[in-house]
């Protein structure tokens, strides 16, 4: 709670029967116990009041279902996020080459078109190795995420980082901010950035051509087995950049990347390419690694919001609620990731449910690994 001690009560002084912090607590444990929105959370509470007692004064019981949503509905959104933020700040460790991966999610029950209230857009920075949300910006279209990108980078410290991000962001004024930030990028290109995707795909053609004789080049194969699937990938990166006359136009940029990709699922081969451009040099490990690392998003992140804690369910539509609740559940994902039970975050949600002496190591402690590096090997990824 020392990160969020900063965080305003919005509510008029004589109306404050219970405590924002304790809420708060109640909050976060439900959300780690399976409460997937504000009845959810009052329910969870009511049935841990002897053990939340232990921890907390409640000195006028357990708040109501509609205590809980007027509450959350008047929270600062941006005073919460912030809060959050200073939380991973202090849980994230400082590793080399760590990815940031940047990607949006739509919350897709979140609309109310009796208002004219589009379903909640959540732009995430999510920390690969560490498993931690490092922050997030709330849209309510995609096509914003242009301008939130630049909001979320300018919370974050980026110094030894890779930023990956999807075509929607590759801009040039994104890949600026991250070179200024200290940290390097590796963005993915499409047609929003057709000129320069088409010089892309030409050079590695005219460099294919020549077999590579004589340029800056790395190539590495991977090959990957399960599930009745054979995928293999090749990487292959060249720091030759003369037959792409608008890298000038990109700040730091020294290498573009191309991945072929082949799949076969019983007896059906499918074949892809896909080219990125980025400022990691031409090492073709390090390419591999920021490429593979940028699916931890969305594998790490958005399928467990909506597999686990059914996100796309959820019928919070209040606008500021529905933003702090995406909050909550960003906290109790992080927390539930670097916990070490060998059993899937469903699976732990119950324990939490069921196992007090669980939840109260989940809510109170953080695992040793990542007590161990220190106060100076943390909070390299998120500014404080």
């Amino acid at each position: 709670m020392h990160h969020f001690a900063a965080l305003e009560d919005p509510r008029s002084p004589t109306q404050r029967r219970h405590v924002l912090s304790e809420m708060l607590v109640m909050a976060i444990a439900a959300t780690l116990g399976g409460a997937d929105g504000w009845v959810g959370v009052a329910t969870f509470a009511k049935a841990k009041e002897a053990w939340l007692r232990t921890v907390l004064t409640l000195p006028h019981g357990i708040p109501s279902h509609d205590s809980f949503g007027r509450v959350f509905a008047l929270i600062d959104p941006e005073q919460f996020a912030a809060c959050f933020r200073q939380w991973s700040a202090s849980v994230a460790e400082l590793l080399p080459d760590e990815i940031v991966a940047v990607d949006g999610k739509r919350v897709r029950r979140s609309h109310d078109r009796g208002k004219g209230l589009a379903a909640l857009h959540v732009v995430s920075a999510w920390a690969t190795a560490n498993r931690v949300v490092l922050g997030q910006v709330a849209t309510e279209t995609k096509s914003n995420e242009i301008t939130a990108i630049p909001r979320l980078l300018q919370w974050l410290k980026l110094e030894g980082c890779i930023v990956t991000i999807d075509a929607m962001g590759c801009q040039t004024k994104i890949a600026e901010q991250i070179i200024a930030q200290g940290g390097d990028y590796v963005l993915s290109l499409k047609g929003n950035q057709e000129t320069l995707a088409a010089e892309v795909e030409e050079a590695f053609i005219d460099a294919d051509a020549r077999d590579y004789d004589g340029v800056d080049s790395e190539v590495l194969e991977t090959i990957e087995r399960g599930h009745g699937r054979l995928e293999t990938r090749r990487y292959r990166t060249l720091g030759d950049l003369s037959g792409v006359p608008r890298s000038k136009l990109w700040e730091g940029l020294n290498m573009i990347g191309m991945v072929d990709t082949r799949r076969e699922v019983d007896g059906q081969v499918s074949i892809e390419t896909r080219y990125f451009i980025g400022s990691i040099g031409t090492s073709a490990n390090r390419f591999a690694h920021a490429v593979r690392g940028h699916w931890g998003i969305e594998n790490g992140l958005h399928w467990n919001l909506d597999i686990s804690f059914r996100e796309d369910e959820c019928r919070v539509r209040q606008p500021v609620a529905r933003e702090n609740l995406a909050v909550l559940r960003h906290l109790a994902l992080s927390r539930l990731k670097n916990d070490d039970t060998k059993v899937g975050l469903q699976n732990k949600r119950l324990k939490a449910a069921c196992n007090e002496d669980y939840l109260a190591k989940l809510l109170f402690e953080w695992p040793e690994n990542k007590e161990e590096t220190g106060a100076s090997g943390k909070a390299n990824i998120s500014k404080s």
